[in-house]
């Protein structure tokens, strides 16, 4: 049992311990999870979930020194990422300073008729005392967001497929699958407990200003991330 259990639970908490901190991805699902549809919360959080599967995979197996070896790859996804999360976080920030009409009602829980998933008593969007506006998401624009925010960061690769990797063949025999298993279940768990967790903020974000303040702490990240990705850090 020892041989199985522990190492899936070293894995576990070796895999939360790099994906809980604040991050583009944590970011962008948090406010999608407060903001977005059940659906389109649900295809982001497979995205961030199987991905780290597959790239936590691929450090098991070997790829890690493959992508040690293509420095070149390494540069142009940095510089992509860069550029997508500074953007990003420009949007955000225009969002935080200058909230729009570009933006539906959503009812706060205490909101007169609302009922489930932001809709009123007849299955249209109420608007009432403690309704706030909040973007909504297409599930396409979720999906593409979603798998740049991923792929398109090279510190997923250096903690995925180099770090994780590295430490699950560190194991002996079957135990290095059995760590890996840990850590891709860590990334399920925290990616659905964030993503459909985020709702119970929703009362809090009854309050127009709670965006525009969510939205500037959005674009300090994006923007920071997005710059040290930039200049190489």
């Amino acid at each position: 049992m020892n041989d199985t259990l522990l190492p899936a639970l070293m894995g576990l908490g070796t895999g939360l311990a790099l994906i809980v901190a604040i991050g583009a991805q944590n970011a962008y699902l948090l406010r999608l999870g407060i903001d977005g549809r059940p659906s389109a919360v649900l295809a982001v959080v497979l995205v961030c979930a199987v991905s780290d599967a597959l790239l936590i995979t691929a450090g098991v197996v070997g790829v890690g020194g493959l992508v040690e070896a293509l420095p070149a790859a390494m540069v142009a996804i940095r510089l992509l990422g860069a550029g997508f999360l500074v953007v990003y976080g420009l949007f955000a920030a225009h969002r935080a300073l200058r909230p729009g009409r570009a933006q539906v009602l959503v009812p706060a829980a205490s909101a007169p008729g609302a009922g489930p998933e932001g809709e009123g008593a007849d299955g249209g969007t109420t608007a009432g005392p403690g309704t706030a506006l909040a973007t909504r998401t297409g599930i396409g624009a979720a999906l593409l967001t979603a798998l740049a925010l991923t792929w398109l960061n090279p510190h997923v690769y250096l903690d995925t497929v180099l770090f994780l990797g590295s430490v699950a063949n560190q194991q002996v025999g079957e135990a290095r699958w059995w760590w890996a298993g840990g850590a891709v279940t860590g990334s399920f768990v925290w990616f659905f407990a964030l993503g459909f967790g985020a709702r119970l903020l929703r009362p809090v974000f009854a309050r127009p200003g709670a965006w525009r303040v969510l939205d500037g702490v959005i674009a300090v990240v994006m923007l920071t991330l997005g710059v040290r990705l930039a200049l190489g850090g």
